[in-house]
């Protein structure tokens, strides 16, 4: 079975298909069916955008396909930069910068409690279905670690002794990481189908 990831990030692609390991699914993304526009990502969720995403490659190159849309949840900001995750300090989606607005915001905030929130949208035969993966953990007050991507430096996930997500093997992280708890789901899924 081939499906087409929704994405033009190859870290993501990269990530999925670790997780995956050795399936009779082959995971391709938006360049390998000519699509390099940039997709819109216009709702007020989560949910919302991963199901546009799903959509708009769906209506416009008629595959499979699945999207996911991530947001990183900080308690003490009221859950930001939430669906505003990627672009939280501008258009550029530059991750230091992003990185930099959080750790400033929080400041010597002691109330550090955040989650990441991946939600995937699969269309497939004409049906859509919905996984979504938590990541319970905190804001660290300094970045640490070399791996990973995005805000990876500063997340530290429930249970790994203070260990941000960028310090975590890639094994480690995609055991316990919201993308990879809801691409769990969706394999799942697709191996009954």
């Amino acid at each position: 079975m081939e499906i087409i990831f929704a994405t033009g990030n190859p870290n993501k692609i990269r990530e999925v298909n670790q997780i995956l390991g050795k399936t009779h699914i082959t995971i391709k993304g938006l360049k390998d069916i000519g699509c390099t526009e940039d997709i819109p990502e216009t709702q007020p969720t989560i949910q919302g955008n991963a199901i546009q995403k799903a959509n708009y490659v769906t209506d416009n190159y008629q595959v499979n396909c699945f999207s996911e849309d991530t947001g990183l949840e900080v308690d003490a900001l009221s859950g930001e930069p939430g669906v505003n995750t990627a672009r939280y300090a501008g258009q550029g989606k530059d991750p230091e910068a992003n990185m930099a607005k959080i750790l400033q915001k929080l400041g010597a905030n002691t109330h550090r409690t955040a989650r990441f929130r991946t939600v995937i949208a699969l269309n497939l035969e004409g049906q859509q279905h919905l996984f979504e993966g938590v990541c319970e953990g905190t804001i660290a007050y300094e970045k640490t670690g070399e791996s990973g991507f995005g805000y990876d430096p500063i997340f530290l996930p429930q249970g790994y002794a203070g260990k941000s997500f960028a310090e975590l093997s890639k094994v480690e992280k995609n055991k316990i990481s919201h993308r990879g708890i809801a691409v769990r789901k969706l394999m799942e899924f697709l191996d009954r189908v």
